[in-house]
């Protein structure tokens, strides 16, 4: 038997319902939360729509209502257990904070494309450019670290640079 219900009824029926029984489902929702009261009064809430929803079938005076709200309360928890375990979790603000700028991104990408550019370099190529462009050294110094006339410091430069133009060229870099 279903009764017909109008909007002061079904308004008077939930708090009813709410009266007698959202102290006992909060605290119950609160230890299916962990201690979460946000998420318990979440749950609540939701728990008392439905009941809403039901208010034709639930009859206080046929069956007890709290185990019915009490099951409803315990599938929902449930429902919104696996929601957060079958996505990734959210962060706040302060991992944003942590993301590297578009400029430092652009540095570390440039950085990763040169450095496999020069691993393709012979190694003379490659130990003369390090010394020259990337330690700051001249070419008597470098000559002096690597062991190696000046002419031949210079030549290796000026053949590794071009190697390593080409290099870059083949990695999609332009000038």
């Amino acid at each position: 038997m279903t009764r017909a219900r109008d909007g002061g009824t079904a308004e008077r029926e939930l708090r009813a319902l709410y009266d007698a029984h959202a102290l006992a489902l909060l605290g119950y929702a609160l230890r299916l939360c962990d201690g979460d009261r946000a998420l318990a009064e979440d749950l609540v809430q939701e728990t008392l729509v439905r009941a809403w929803r039901h208010l034709d079938r639930l009859d206080p005076s046929a069956a007890p209502v709290r185990p019915w709200l009490f099951t409803v309360a315990q599938h929902l928890a449930i429902d919104a257990h696996r929601a957060r375990k079958s996505r990734p979790p959210e962060v706040g603000d302060a991992a944003l904070a942590a993301v590297p700028g578009l400029d430092r991104i652009e540095n570390t990408l440039d950085r990763i494309i040169i450095t496999d550019a020069l691993q393709s370099l012979s190694p003379e190529h490659r130990a003369v450019i390090v010394e020259t462009y990337y330690r700051g050294r001249s070419v008597a110094e470098a000559a002096a670290v690597l062991g190696v006339p000046p002419g031949t410091v210079k030549s290796r430069c000026y053949y590794g640079l071009r190697a390593l133009k080409l290099a870059l060229a083949e990695r999609g870099v332009t000038t």
